[in-house]
């Protein structure tokens, strides 16, 4: 059984791998975020190569930096995601900015598009990091357009834990529309 302590050891032996320049440690952290970092970086530029450049920046940075992450400000993998969320923002905001040079658009509009961006990506950042018992009631709830009891029965629980999951997961999800970066997106990069 997992300790609370777990998830900080494993983030400190990694820092501590990739300082040492462990190529199989980079491998295995790659293993670890690919899906998270691609898919918090496609939610910000809505563009799959663009995501795909974002993912090699990130991994890129956490090989040549891996000191920039101090495992007392938090978990590694908020730590990989706030620099995914980062260097997304930066290109999108690059990219519209060539834009509204070539006077397409408005400055406004530009905020926007990043705003929006970025709670589309909280979200994501949410759900992925949720308990499994939430995301798999979301899932049902949401994707398969399923209802607290079918939803109950599916995950063979009763209506009340159904609905007392949903509406945390709900809960957790209204506050992707909160300013500031995802929850646990600390320290700097």
């Amino acid at each position: 059984m997992a300790t609370k302590d777990a998830p900080p050891r494993w983030d400190r032996k990694m820092q501590q791998r990739l300082a040492r320049g462990e190529a199989a440690a980079l491998g295995e952290l790659y293993d670890r975020f690919a899906t998270l970092v691609h898919g918090l970086a496609h939610r910000v530029l809505g563009d799959e190569h663009a995501a795909d450049g974002i993912t090699r920046e990130v991994f890129a940075h956490v090989w040549q930096h891996p000191d920039a992450y101090d495992p007392r400000q938090g978990p590694l993998r908020s730590w990989v995601a706030a620099l995914t969320h980062r260097l997304a923002v930066q290109r999108l905001r690059a990219t519209e900015t060539a834009v509204l040079a070539g006077g397409h658009g408005t400055f406004e509009e530009l905020e926007h598009k990043v705003r929006h961006a970025a709670v589309a990506a909280r979200a994501d950042y949410i759900v992925q990091s949720m308990p499994a018992p939430l995301r798999s009631a979301l899932e049902r709830a949401y994707f398969q357009r399923r209802d607290y009891r079918q939803t109950a029965a599916d995950l063979g629980i009763t209506e009340d834990e159904a609905r007392r999951r949903l509406r945390l997961g709900l809960q957790l999800l209204s506050t992707a529309h909160d300013t500031g970066a995802p929850p646990g997106f600390g320290g700097t990069a």
